[in-house]
């Protein structure tokens, strides 16, 4: 027969400790009134009985879970990979902990409901403050410390951290264009983000600026997902004056298009040049290493956790008086790879060796 088992209380752990439930709790809040050696003996009780404070009841007592939590879209996702690697960087020199949340899909109909859920139940006395990454969501209902990584729009009414989308589009088609490609796709990422408007729209306007004229017949949706992008591929591939070159909207888009290449027996560069976005670690180990631009997204994990540390502890963003949003822009900039090579005439479709393109 299984056994039924008791949760401890911290008046089992002061009872074991021989100190009353008022001093477990000052060593419990981290207070410096208690003596030391009090405090080793209690610590010792707490990890031996395995007692665990409700973190919403300390929030209550202290006003302090020393908690932060994270929402992101999808846990597998490489580039969420990479804010929490800049805020586990930032995080491991505090005295804090990290509580993490993922919708789980992005194509989930009720994500922004979920977003906003998500918000309420962590800021409602689980964590200190909450970081959302590229929220579909615009506005939460909290009063507790927001800030926002990659926002879905324009004029964001939290504080938020976004690269530079348009001026890195501009620099990866400018980059295309200096090599003799006129004939450039492009496959966008998420439509509700600003920064696939952006992308797109630095895309449109390095076209213009170079007297191209914008073919909407090279331009596919996609979603930031190599799943989604892989269609869209094989849309731009098939037309009868396919591109010369396509810009990825971001890195896992452009690992889709080395799929395609591979399965219509095209070779990257020779028969199809390819840039990305984000930088990701993977994309220096494609085959061949792919030309992308450089956002520096573990950096803005890092930041976004540095800025909501500072909301946390109520200190002003800036040195002015500003009850406008604090919006930062992370500078980008092209890493020019082996993805790209100067257009060359067309050669027939499918004589290449498939395995020639194929990403490792």
């Amino acid at each position: 027969m299984k056994r039924a088992t008791r949760t401890v209380t911290i008046r089992d752990v002061a009872r074991r400790s021989g100190v009353s439930v008022t001093t477990v709790s000052r060593v419990l809040n981290n207070r410096l009134d208690v003596a030391e050696e009090t405090t080793k003996k209690v610590q010792a009780v707490v990890h031996d009985l395995g007692y665990g404070s409700s973190l919403a009841a300390r929030g209550l007592r202290s006003r302090r879970t020393n908690v932060i939590g994270l929402i992101i879209p999808e846990v597998a996702s490489h580039y969420c990979q990479e804010i929490l690697r800049g805020v586990n960087r930032t995080i491991a020199l505090l005295d804090k902990n990290l509580i993490i949340y993922t919708s789980g899909v992005l194509q989930r109909e009720n994500i922004a409901l979920h977003e906003r859920s998500s918000v309420g139940l962590l800021n409602g006395g689980i964590a200190d403050g909450v970081i959302v990454v590229t929220p579909t969501a615009t506005q939460f209902a909290t009063d507790a410390p927001l800030v926002i990584i990659d926002p879905n729009n324009d004029n964001p009414s939290y504080p938020a951290i976004i690269a530079t989308n348009r001026e890195g589009a501009l620099s990866a088609v400018d980059y295309l264009i200096s090599l003799g490609h006129r004939r450039i796709a492009h496959i966008s990422g998420r439509r509700e983000l600003i920064s696939s408007v952006q992308r797109l729209q630095g895309y449109r306007e390095a076209l213009e600026a170079a007297g191209i004229p914008v073919d909407e017949e090279l331009i596919e949706i996609g979603d930031f997902s190599t799943a989604t992008a892989i269609p869209c591929v094989r849309n731009l591939l098939a037309l009868t004056d396919r591109p010369t070159a396509i810009f990825a909207s971001n890195d896992m888009t452009a690992i889709a298009v080395y799929e395609v290449a591979a399965e219509m027996g095209l070779r990257i560069p020779q028969d199809l040049s390819v840039v990305g976005f984000d930088n990701l670690r993977e994309s220096a180990f494609l085959f061949p290493p792919l030309t992308t631009v450089d956002q520096s997204v573990e950096k803005m994990g890092a930041m976004a956790m540095e800025i909501l540390v500072k909301l946390v502890k109520g200190e002003p963003l800036t040195p002015e008086a500003d009850d406008a949003p604090y919006l930062v822009k992370v500078p980008t900039q092209l890493v020019v790879r082996g993805s790209c090579a100067p257009v060359s005439p067309r050669s027939p479709t499918r004589t290449h060796n498939a395995d020639s393109a194929v990403s490792r």
